[in-house]
């Protein structure tokens, strides 16, 4: 059984392209040596394809069950020179690997955990941050669009209103939410709620979570436009607080008709584009294979939207993703929002309108500068 361990680990050793501990004096090094042949060649980089936030975690967990070990080898006694140099060469090997699964994620991996399907979602959050939930139904005008929810919550005892749009996990409930994909209803749900909110005094907390607005025949018929530039005109004058947060993928107008906000903040991995990566590339190179590359040209990461000055600030989320540990994800949100929360209370209204008017009139402004 130890032959066949130590057969196949100079196997994995060959395919990696690292070297492998196969003539080890003591089994437990051999056994050492197999697991993290194993984890160098699930985890690693291998032609060209980088390693997901995901697999990454996975990774860093099963590299300290392998420290832990070679820890334990080195406190044993009576070991040989070769035993010691091939212990010195494993943790090496944990060390590169270590620094090649921690490697920042580049804007197409962002994008793809944006999309993570576990990853949380509105009701999510609202379910660990908030209390005393209680949604709104409805537009007053047509009917209820799921793919937007929109309610009154306690948040750390005060009153505040919620609006977001939501996803899904399974299919019944993706074609109930339409992909959170929201029609013109759910948008005039979505400010009618907001209204609510501005006559009660009560901050506006919105969380982004949309490729677009639908783009359906019917969307258009029932007026999807005027419904999204209704939101942005009456957002930029309400008399309250609204801190709007991208917590997935952020997609167009459909995401910018909610998140019209005195902060505007993303979490770590989300993305936040006037057009999906797929789409670009078929626009600018009628190809969508060069989805990578256009992520990677249309600033979209959270970085990017923060050196551009169009966020103010960046969530950080738990070590590999918001997916791995929604707890930990919303408890990361909850201090955020506490803390913009906190600095908008204290300003007036008068000034709290006009912070909010200079914020997006300085967006995407930029400046020649001779030589």
């Amino acid at each position: 059984m130890r032959r066949a361990k130590t057969k196949r680990a100079k196997q994995q050793g060959t395919v990696t392209g690292r070297p492998a501990v196969v003539s080890a004096e003591h089994p437990a090094v051999a056994g050492a040596d197999f697991l993290l042949s194993i984890v160098e060649e699930h985890h690693t980089r291998r032609n060209g394809n980088v390693i997901k936030m995901d697999s990454g975690l996975k990774a860093r967990q099963e590299l300290d069950k392998i420290a832990q070990q070679i820890a334990r080898l080195e406190s044993l006694e009576g070991q040989g020179e070769e035993t010691r140099r091939q212990i010195q060469q494993l943790h090496e090997r944990v060390n590169d690997l270590r620094r090649e699964v921690s490697a920042p994620l580049n804007a197409w991996e962002r994008t793809n955990l944006a999309r993570h399907p576990q990853r949380p979602y509105t009701l999510d959050y609202v379910e660990r941050i908030f209390t005393d939930w209680s949604e709104i139904h409805g537009d007053r005008g047509f009917r209820d669009d799921p793919a937007i929810v929109c309610g009154m919550a306690r948040f750390h005892g005060e009153e505040v209103i919620v609006i977001g749009q939501q996803k899904a996990r399974d299919a019944k409930q993706r074609v109930y939410r339409n992909f959170g994909m929201p029609h013109p209803e759910g948008y005039r749900k979505a400010l009618r709620v907001m209204r609510i909110g501005e006559k009660f005094g009560r901050p506006i907390l919105s969380f982004v979570d949309t490729d677009g607005a639908y783009p359906g025949l019917h969307a258009e018929e029932r007026g999807q436009g005027e419904a999204i530039a209704r939101n942005l005109l009456e957002m930029s004058r309400l008399e309250v607080p609204i801190i709007a947060t991208v917590i997935g993928v952020g997609g167009s107008g459909g995401a910018l008709a909610i998140a019209v906000a005195d902060r505007v903040l993303m979490m770590e991995n989300s993305v936040y584009s006037v057009i999906s990566p797929e789409g670009c590339a078929s626009i600018m190179w009628r190809d969508a294979s060069k989805k990578e590359l256009a992520a990677e040209a249309m600033k979209i990461t959270a970085k990017d939207m923060s050196e551009l000055g169009c966020i103010d600030g960046i969530i950080p989320e738990p070590a590999g993703g918001a997916h791995s540990d929604h707890a930990r994800a919303a408890e990361l949100l909850d201090q955020a929002l506490t803390q913009h929360l906190a600095e908008l209370k204290k300003l007036s209204v008068r000034d709290l309108l006009e912070a909010r008017y200079q914020k997006f009139r300085k967006m995407a402004q930029f400046f020649q500068v001779e030589g």
